[in-house]
């Protein structure tokens, strides 16, 4: 049976220790260290998450990369869409994992790759004036090493594809200066090495965000999250809601039904999109009380989110029916469908009800 949508679950490879967090944040530091160390902090805030299955894995191990591809692949899931770090001049970070994957052939597990082109702070560490990498944009020859960089992933036969062209996501697609220009660039390229052209998707919680107008293929519409730094007076609720939070030491939070609207309003964008659904959020493990907190994330909730979002792509030609999952794996954020102690595989389990049922 054809699944009604191809699912791509976004994936965090910050789970092996590197030089830049051994500096940054100490010895051995993965994102496991602040996944382990949480606290709650109020009566009934659920912290530290502990995983379950899967254990605290390590990336550099194939061993970990298989069995995750196949916990995914037997709940429903076509694809993992690996976070790519690219500074430039070809400054990059975390690629260990992804590149073994491409070198490798294993696992036999589709793919592509979100360029998550943002500088590095410590604002989950409590130093957002600390800038640990900074994301420039050189020029074109910059974006040509960029490309030719990712050539062989792109050329790989498990990358995934619309219409022959190998998908790519961009994370901050605003940021991108003269994007046109940019894709255009990238687009001849992969025309060179033999490929059909490159679908490129910006990620944006922006309703005014307009990928036609930006030289992308389509966008992927993430729930938007106000942070504290996002409210102001003019939206007085939530605004009262935040100064009762400061006053008590807590972290704020948001409601995960606040997503069903921002769905339903996507279905009149002028313009191909696609869903991006969070089923749960939790960065107090980084944050602390500067965290942010998604109330009302249940199994239940998510099963509704995921079946608004495959009828407003069941009017999509099949290969362009994509729904992506924030995240298979940030644990830090208390953000993944890896299973852990406490929901076990409640979240997956809804998916594999829902997109690919037992026979």
């Amino acid at each position: 049976m054809t699944p009604p949508v191809r699912l791509i679950a976004l994936y965090l490879p910050q789970f092996h220790p590197i030089p830049e967090n051994n500096e940054w944040w100490g010895p051995g530091f993965t994102e496991w260290t602040n996944t382990a160390k949480a606290k709650p902090l109020f009566p009934g805030h659920y912290q530290p998450h502990v995983p379950a299955d899967l254990g605290f894995c390590d990336l550099r191990m194939p061993e970990s990369r298989e069995d995750q591809a196949n916990l995914a692949r037997a709940y429903g899931i076509e694809a993992f869409c690996y976070y790519h770090y690219w500074f430039g001049a070809g400054r990059r970070i975390l690629e260990r994992p992804f590149n073994e994957v491409v070198a490798s052939g294993k696992p036999d597990f589709p793919f592509c790759l979100c360029w998550a082109n943002e500088t590095w702070t410590g604002i989950w560490h409590g130093a957002p004036n600390r800038v640990l990498i900074e994301q420039t944009y050189p020029g074109a020859d910059d974006h040509r090493a960029h490309f030719a960089a990712l050539l062989p992933a792109f050329t790989d036969r498990r990358h995934i594809t619309i219409e022959g062209k190998p998908v790519f996501c961009v994370y901050k697609p605003e940021k991108v200066p003269d994007p046109k220009a940019t894709w255009a660039l990238w687009r001849d390229m992969a025309i060179a090495a033999g490929l059909p052209g490159l679908h490129v998707l910006g990620v944006s919680a922006d309703p005014a965000w307009n990928p036609d107008t930006n030289g992308y293929d389509g966008k992927i519409c993430q729930p938007l999250m106000r942070g504290r730094q996002w409210i102001s007076r003019r939206d007085p609720i939530r605004w009262l809601a935040r100064q009762l939070a400061l006053w008590a030491g807590l972290p704020t939070s948001h409601s995960a039904l606040d997503f069903i609207p921002e769905l339903e309003r996507a279905r009149s964008f002028p313009y191909e999109w696609h869903s991006c659904l969070i089923h749960a959020f939790d960065n107090t493990p980084r944050s602390g009380k500067n965290g942010l907190i998604l109330r009302h994330a249940t199994p239940e909730h998510f099963a509704r989110m995921l079946e608004l979002a495959i009828d407003a792509a069941s009017k999509k030609p099949p290969e362009r029916r994509l729904v992506f999952l924030k995240s298979w794996n940030e644990w830090a954020e208390g953000n993944h469908l890896e299973p852990d102690l406490r929901t076990g595989r409640q979240y997956l389990d809804v998916l594999r009800q829902i997109v690919a049922p037992p026979a």
